[in-house]
């Protein structure tokens, strides 16, 4: 055969091999890329766990816990419920109750503020209602300055 000189043969292409796609591509396996990440992982939980630590440690773990001890529903426009909170004696606390339909509505709600001065507060409220109340709740209790 004689060259043409339109250039020689070429078995393989110009820019390099095609890559199987059934291999793994790039510089590490899939072995090393699951260890890579995984490490990576570690360290983000174990930071997030660290800061968490940090920012309780500051603030402390001060909480007020609220129980409800009974409920009495007195007519269509009211509720009493009576609760007890658990907070530390040297702070005063807010406690949301709540008052709920049959359908989980809310049909009543009011802040109740709690004093300092004891640690285990019992407290009975009366709520007014917009409709007949099912069942009451305190909602949540948080500490004040």
């Amino acid at each position: 055969m004689t060259d043409s000189g339109a250039g020689a043969r070429v078995d393989q292409p110009v820019l390099g091999p095609i890559p199987d796609p059934t291999q793994s591509g790039g510089r590490l396996g899939r072995t090393a890329r699951f260890v890579v990440l995984a490490v990576v992982g570690v360290l983000v939980a174990l930071a997030m766990a660290g800061w968490g630590y940090v920012m309780m440690s500051a603030r402390g773990n001060p909480e007020a816990l609220s129980q409800v001890i009974s409920f009495e529903v007195g007519g269509p426009d009211s509720i009493t419920v009576t609760f007890q909170v658990t907070k530390p004696e040297d702070r005063a606390a807010v406690c949301r109750v709540r008052a709920m339909d049959s359908r989980q509505a809310e049909v009543g709600a009011r802040d109740v503020t709690v004093p300092q001065g004891s640690s285990a507060v019992q407290l009975t409220e009366r709520l007014r209602t917009s409709a007949p109340a099912a069942s009451g709740h305190v909602q949540y209790c948080y500490l004040v300055q």
